[in-house]
Protein backbone atom coordinates (compact mmCIF):
# COMPACT_ATOMS: atom_id res chain seq x y z
CA UNK A 1 0.00 0.00 0.00
CA UNK A 2 1.22 3.48 -0.88
CA UNK A 3 2.24 5.57 2.14
CA UNK A 4 0.07 8.53 3.06
CA UNK A 5 1.55 12.03 2.72
CA UNK A 6 0.38 14.50 5.35
CA UNK A 7 1.15 18.21 5.08
CA UNK A 8 2.62 19.76 8.21
CA UNK A 9 3.59 23.34 9.06
CA UNK A 10 7.38 23.53 9.21
CA UNK A 11 7.29 26.49 11.60
CA UNK A 12 4.42 25.40 13.86
CA UNK A 13 3.95 21.62 13.47
CA UNK A 14 0.36 20.63 14.16
CA UNK A 15 0.14 18.56 17.34
CA UNK A 16 -2.43 16.14 15.92
CA UNK A 17 -0.12 15.31 13.02
CA UNK A 18 2.85 14.84 15.34
CA UNK A 19 0.76 12.60 17.61
CA UNK A 20 -0.29 10.46 14.65
CA UNK A 21 3.34 10.08 13.53
CA UNK A 22 4.33 9.12 17.09
CA UNK A 23 1.61 6.46 17.15
CA UNK A 24 2.87 5.01 13.87
CA UNK A 25 6.41 4.79 15.21
CA UNK A 26 5.13 3.26 18.45
CA UNK A 27 3.51 0.49 16.40
CA UNK A 28 6.81 -0.52 14.74
CA UNK A 29 6.07 1.81 11.82
CA UNK A 30 8.35 3.82 9.57
CA UNK A 31 7.83 7.58 9.23
CA UNK A 32 9.52 9.92 6.78
CA UNK A 33 9.98 13.51 7.97
CA UNK A 34 12.13 16.51 7.06
CA UNK A 35 15.29 17.59 8.81
CA UNK A 36 17.27 20.71 8.00
CA UNK A 37 19.46 18.64 5.66
CA UNK A 38 17.33 16.11 3.73
CA UNK A 39 14.22 14.04 4.36
CA UNK A 40 14.90 11.29 6.87
CA UNK A 41 13.44 7.86 7.50
CA UNK A 42 12.67 7.42 11.19
CA UNK A 43 11.86 4.43 13.39
CA UNK A 44 12.05 3.37 17.04
CA UNK A 45 15.74 2.82 17.77
CA UNK A 46 14.89 0.33 20.52
CA UNK A 47 12.60 -1.88 18.42
CA UNK A 48 14.55 -4.60 16.54
CA UNK A 49 11.70 -5.24 14.06
CA UNK A 50 11.47 -1.55 13.19
CA UNK A 51 15.25 -1.36 12.75
CA UNK A 52 15.17 -4.33 10.40
CA UNK A 53 12.35 -2.71 8.42
CA UNK A 54 14.55 0.35 7.85
CA UNK A 55 17.32 -1.75 6.30
CA UNK A 56 14.85 -3.59 4.08
CA UNK A 57 12.96 -0.46 3.00
CA UNK A 58 16.15 1.18 1.77
CA UNK A 59 17.73 -1.96 0.36
CA UNK A 60 20.60 -1.09 2.70
CA UNK A 61 23.44 -3.47 3.40
CA UNK A 62 23.36 -4.97 6.89
CA UNK A 63 27.03 -3.98 7.07
CA UNK A 64 26.20 -0.26 6.80
CA UNK A 65 25.37 1.19 10.25
CA UNK A 66 22.43 3.48 10.95
CA UNK A 67 22.44 6.81 12.78
CA UNK A 68 20.58 7.48 16.01
CA UNK A 69 18.66 10.75 16.25
CA UNK A 70 18.04 12.63 19.53
CA UNK A 71 16.22 15.77 20.67
CA UNK A 72 18.29 16.42 23.80
CA UNK A 73 22.05 16.28 24.13
CA UNK A 74 21.55 14.78 27.60
CA UNK A 75 20.52 11.54 25.86
CA UNK A 76 24.21 10.98 25.19
CA UNK A 77 24.58 10.03 28.83
CA UNK A 78 22.90 6.67 28.24
CA UNK A 79 23.62 6.15 24.53
CA UNK A 80 27.40 6.42 24.59
CA UNK A 81 30.17 4.90 26.70
CA UNK A 82 31.92 8.21 27.20
CA UNK A 83 31.77 11.79 25.99
CA UNK A 84 35.29 12.81 25.01
CA UNK A 85 36.54 16.22 26.07
CA UNK A 86 36.78 17.10 22.37
CA UNK A 87 33.02 16.65 22.03
CA UNK A 88 31.95 19.36 24.44
CA UNK A 89 32.89 22.44 22.43
CA UNK A 90 31.70 20.80 19.20
CA UNK A 91 28.30 20.05 20.75
CA UNK A 92 27.98 23.58 22.11
CA UNK A 93 28.81 25.05 18.71
CA UNK A 94 26.98 22.81 16.26
CA UNK A 95 24.09 21.04 18.03
CA UNK A 96 21.30 21.11 17.17
CA UNK A 97 22.49 21.16 13.59
CA UNK A 98 23.77 19.21 10.57
CA UNK A 99 26.56 17.36 12.33
CA UNK A 100 26.65 13.63 13.11
CA UNK A 101 29.09 12.69 15.87
CA UNK A 102 30.53 9.20 16.24
CA UNK A 103 31.02 7.88 19.78
CA UNK A 104 31.77 4.58 21.48
CA UNK A 105 28.31 3.13 21.99
CA UNK A 106 26.83 2.02 25.29
CA UNK A 107 25.30 -1.43 25.73
CA UNK A 108 21.80 0.01 25.30
CA UNK A 109 22.45 0.66 21.60
CA UNK A 110 21.71 -2.50 19.65
CA UNK A 111 24.39 -4.10 17.50
CA UNK A 112 21.67 -4.31 14.84
CA UNK A 113 21.93 -0.54 14.50
CA UNK A 114 25.73 -0.45 14.43
CA UNK A 115 26.10 -3.63 12.35
CA UNK A 116 28.25 -5.20 15.03
CA UNK A 117 30.49 -2.19 15.52
CA UNK A 118 31.39 -0.66 18.87
CA UNK A 119 30.67 2.87 17.67
CA UNK A 120 27.47 4.75 16.87
CA UNK A 121 26.72 7.94 14.94
CA UNK A 122 24.39 10.35 16.73
CA UNK A 123 22.66 13.44 15.37
CA UNK A 124 20.57 16.24 16.91
CA UNK A 125 18.75 17.84 13.96
CA UNK A 126 17.78 21.51 13.85
CA UNK A 127 14.24 21.17 12.53
CA UNK A 128 10.99 21.88 14.37
CA UNK A 129 9.13 18.92 12.87
CA UNK A 130 11.86 16.44 13.76
CA UNK A 131 12.29 17.97 17.21
CA UNK A 132 8.55 17.96 17.94
CA UNK A 133 8.23 14.31 16.98
CA UNK A 134 11.15 13.13 19.07
CA UNK A 135 10.24 15.32 22.02
CA UNK A 136 6.77 13.77 22.09
CA UNK A 137 7.99 10.18 21.71
CA UNK A 138 10.76 10.71 24.28
CA UNK A 139 12.94 7.97 22.77
CA UNK A 140 15.80 8.12 20.28
CA UNK A 141 14.97 7.30 16.69
CA UNK A 142 16.82 5.66 13.87
CA UNK A 143 17.47 8.37 11.29
CA UNK A 144 18.72 7.74 7.79
CA UNK A 145 18.08 9.48 4.49
CA UNK A 146 14.70 8.56 3.01
CA UNK A 147 16.03 7.06 -0.19
CA UNK A 148 16.99 3.78 -1.74
CA UNK A 149 20.62 3.16 -0.81
CA UNK A 150 22.93 4.63 -3.42
CA UNK A 151 20.33 7.11 -4.71
CA UNK A 152 20.38 10.89 -4.15
CA UNK A 153 18.90 11.96 -0.83
CA UNK A 154 15.43 13.54 -1.09
CA UNK A 155 14.87 17.19 -0.28
CA UNK A 156 11.10 17.09 -0.88
CA UNK A 157 8.39 14.73 0.34
CA UNK A 158 7.39 13.63 -3.15
CA UNK A 159 10.91 12.41 -3.83
CA UNK A 160 10.80 10.32 -0.66
CA UNK A 161 7.42 8.93 -1.74
CA UNK A 162 8.87 7.95 -5.10
CA UNK A 163 11.66 6.05 -3.35
CA UNK A 164 9.89 4.47 -0.40
CA UNK A 165 6.16 4.86 -0.93
CA UNK A 166 5.48 1.13 -0.77
CA UNK A 167 7.80 0.49 2.19
CA UNK A 168 6.94 3.17 4.77
CA UNK A 169 3.77 4.00 6.66
CA UNK A 170 3.64 7.80 6.74
CA UNK A 171 5.37 10.78 5.13
CA UNK A 172 5.25 14.21 6.75
CA UNK A 173 5.48 16.93 4.11
CA UNK A 174 7.08 20.03 5.58
CA UNK A 175 8.20 21.48 2.25
CA UNK A 176 11.67 21.59 0.78
CA UNK A 177 14.49 21.10 3.27
CA UNK A 178 16.55 24.14 4.20
CA UNK A 179 20.06 22.87 3.36
CA UNK A 180 19.59 20.06 0.84
CA UNK A 181 22.84 18.30 1.68
CA UNK A 182 23.62 15.57 4.22
CA UNK A 183 25.15 16.20 7.63
CA UNK A 184 28.89 16.27 8.16
CA UNK A 185 30.10 13.18 10.04
CA UNK A 186 32.86 13.58 12.65
CA UNK A 187 34.44 10.59 14.41
CA UNK A 188 35.29 11.45 18.01
CA UNK A 189 36.59 7.99 18.89
CA UNK A 190 39.99 8.66 17.30
CA UNK A 191 42.68 11.22 18.06
CA UNK A 192 42.68 13.66 16.45
CA UNK A 193 38.98 13.46 15.52
CA UNK A 194 38.37 12.52 11.89
CA UNK A 195 35.96 13.86 9.27
CA UNK A 196 34.26 10.77 7.84
CA UNK A 197 32.04 12.78 5.50
CA UNK A 198 32.05 16.47 4.72
CA UNK A 199 28.49 17.68 4.37
CA UNK A 200 26.57 20.77 5.42
CA UNK A 201 29.30 21.90 7.83
CA UNK A 202 32.62 22.59 6.13
CA UNK A 203 35.89 21.19 7.47
CA UNK A 204 37.17 24.72 8.05
CA UNK A 205 34.27 25.34 10.47
CA UNK A 206 35.23 22.24 12.45
CA UNK A 207 38.84 23.41 12.47
CA UNK A 208 37.85 26.65 14.19
CA UNK A 209 36.67 24.63 17.18
CA UNK A 210 38.91 21.55 17.22
CA UNK A 211 42.02 22.51 15.34
CA UNK A 212 42.84 20.52 12.25
CA UNK A 213 40.95 17.20 12.17
CA UNK A 214 41.95 14.23 10.09
CA UNK A 215 39.95 13.72 6.91
CA UNK A 216 39.20 10.07 6.28
CA UNK A 217 40.18 8.58 2.94
CA UNK A 218 36.87 8.17 1.07
CA UNK A 219 38.26 5.90 -1.61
Amino acid sequence: MQAKIVKIDKNNPELDVIKHAAEVIGAEGLVVFPTETVYGLGADAFNPKAVERVFKAKGRSFNNPLTVCISDAADLNFLVEEIPESAKNIIDKFWPGPLTLVFKKSDIVSLKITCGRSTVGIRFPDNKIAFSLMALIKIPLILTSANISGSPSPVEAQQALNYLGESVDLILDGGKTALGVESTVLDLTVSPPAIIREGAIAVKEIEKVLGKPKVADSR
